[in-house]
């Protein structure tokens, strides 16, 4: 049996150690702080007996498990990233556990009324009775995705402690900077050398993903002219009432609040404004790689209708493609989502098999020629003071994971 009390101490010294990643910075890892956990995890896996343990100099980190069996048999990978999103503080997490949830309402911060309810959160009422590791209200958690890490490392570590487990080779990979969309970017597919892996980056107990979204980004610039406003009349052009223009031209209906399940979108994620030159962060996403391709052509026709009816070029739009959808990559190679499937049954989960409405390292490594489904590691809530883990589903995490280097040996 893994030990709850080793997972639980294990994880805690992970998220304790503040990794948040930087859109702005050019260095990889963005932030310098990444390589305190990075040079831990690679000290903590010669620790637990790994094998050609390597760290370069952007931060990645890649180690081995011997195969333990004589015939030939796939290579296959794990992967994680150990940066935390800049979407919400990363500084002095201070983790709660909560034992034999009530599934009551949880008092994260007393003094400032922060509350995580299953009223708000139903995903709650899922877990009454376990053990739950909350934020105390004023960070973010972590368990996106050193959940994800504690699982593998404690997978590994497991597998090297009871040899009359039969696997393969197996390969570890940690990256930084996953959450600004760069964990992929610098990973060496060809050095890592599996033939497939799969990332323990998902949420809820039981999830299984093969197919992500289309996803870009879109710079929207709006030029205006500014003049004294006591005269500014048939003169001043002001851009961010044509900004306006912009954002309510775009289906409304079509944006991440009003969409679901395979539900495509436009996000407006960002406005900075003055008379005379308004910017706006788009970012668009869409499962269909037809769609993807419209919703590009819908805003750059938008630009051009709005320039025509100005009369001069108001406003551009830069698009940027940031990955694609893995399926393309994964349906050649069902028998990899099939293993998976098949070590969760065996384990007693339910696999819940849908599309992640976001991508994950995987999705841009399938690209790269490592055909890479997403596996769940247990978190709720990503990204924000409500972010929780139970550690019952980070242990049955970690059994998917020596469930799954079982079976490929097996089925090879």
């Amino acid at each position: 049996m893994i030990s709850k009390e080793h997972i639980i101490k294990r994880f805690v010294s992970y998220v304790t150690i503040d990794t948040e990643s930087d859109p702005t910075s050019s260095t990889t890892p963005s932030t310098h702080k990444q390589w305190d956990l990075a040079n831990k995890l690679a000290e903590e896996l010669k620790t637990i007996g790994m094998q050609d343990v390597d760290i370069d100099d952007n931060a990645y980190i890649v180690a081995t498990l011997p195969s333990n069996v004589e015939h030939e048999v796939p290579t296959i990978g794990f992967i994680s990233h150990f940066d935390t999103s800049p979407d919400f503080t990363g500084a002095n997490v201070r983790p709660q556990v909560i034992e034999h949830y009530d599934g009551k309402d949880i008092v994260l911060n007393e003094a400032e009324n922060i509350v995580l309810s299953p009223d708000y959160f139903e995903d709650l009422h899922l877990y009454k009775g376990q053990t739950l590791i909350t934020t105390d209200g004023t960070t973010l958690l972590g368990a996106d995705d050193k959940a994800g890490i504690c699982e593998i490392v404690s997978a590994m570590e497991y597998l090297i402690n009871h040899p009359q487990i039969k696997h393969g080779k197996i390969r570890v990979g940690f990256t930084p900077d996953e959450e600004i969309g760069r964990g992929a970017h610098k990973f060496d597919v060809e050095k890592f050398g599996a033939d497939w892996a799969y990332t323990m980056d998902g949420s809820q107990i039981g999830e299984l993903e093969y197919e992500n979204f289309n996803a870009a980004g879109a710079v929207v610039k709006v030029k205006g002219k500014i003049v004294h406003p006591g005269y500014a009349k048939g003169k001043m052009i002001n851009s961010m009432y044509i900004a306006q223009e912009f954002i309510n031209s775009l289906p409304r209906l079509e944006t991440p609040e009003h969409t679901e399940e395979y539900q495509g979108f436009f996000h407006l994620s960002s406005i900075k404004g003055k008379v005379e030159e308004t910017v706006l962060q788009y970012i668009i996403r869409d499962h269909d790689r037809g769609h993807f391709e419209a919703r590009k052509a819908v805003m750059e026709n938008l630009a051009n209708e709005l320039n025509e009816q100005y009369g001069w070029e108001v406003i551009s739009v830069e698009i940027k493609d940031q990955y694609y959808n893995m399926k393309e990559k994964i349906e050649p190679v069902m028998h990899i989502v099939d293993i998976a499937e098949e070590a969760m049954k065996q384990l007693g989960i339910e696999p819940i098999i849908k599309a992640i409405r976001g991508g994950t390292d995987g999705s841009q490594l399938s690209y790269k020629g490592l055909p890479c489904p997403n596996i769940f590691a247990g978190g709720h809530n990503f990204h924000g003071r409500y972010e929780y883990v139970p550690v019952e589903s980070m242990i049955k995490a970690t059994e998917v994971i020596c469930k799954i280097a079982e079976l490929a040996a097996k089925t090879a």
